[in-house]
């Protein structure tokens, strides 16, 4: 199964980005086709966070949007929310002292750990602090 990153669902959705148009296709792709696919909660708290905040995007999307369009990636047939269950303490335990993890990478270790919890292939980002993390393969689909 595939995961997305934020940076990935941010550029698919604004359509200011200049990454735009290829990772809207990349997404369309999951959205439409009938392998699973997955976005972390995190991801999906902080879709919404930086679309919305008007320091980051001029204008920026109303909640409206925001919501809008993460319930059009939910109604996808074949896409999944991962979660926290009761693996996840010893997944993101185990790459918090492997990683030497700490401040703002914390969050991004809580993804990589869902992931590998819920047995995710592949995450797919441009953020290569994830190469932190050599037990989740990382791709980046804008290449």
């Amino acid at each position: 199964m595939i995961a997305t990153d934020t940076n990935i669902l941010v550029y698919a959705h604004r359509s200011d980005s200049t990454f735009h148009q290829a990772a809207a296709a990349t997404i369309r792709e999951l959205a439409e086709g009938r392998a699973p696919w997955a976005i972390p909660w995190p991801c999906l708290r902080e879709f919404y966070s930086v679309c919305t905040h008007p320091r980051i995007f001029d204008p920026p999307s109303t909640p409206e949007q925001a919501c809008a369009q993460i319930g059009a990636w939910l109604s996808s047939p074949s896409s999944t929310v991962l979660g926290e269950g009761s693996a996840h303490w010893d997944w993101l335990h185990g790459l918090l002292l492997d990683a030497q993890v700490r401040g703002p990478l914390v969050h991004d270790a809580a993804i990589a750990a869902l992931c590998l919890a819920h047995g995710v292939s592949e995450l797919w980002s441009v953020d290569r602090d994830f190469s932190r993390f050599p037990a989740l393969r990382v791709r980046n689909p804008m290449r």
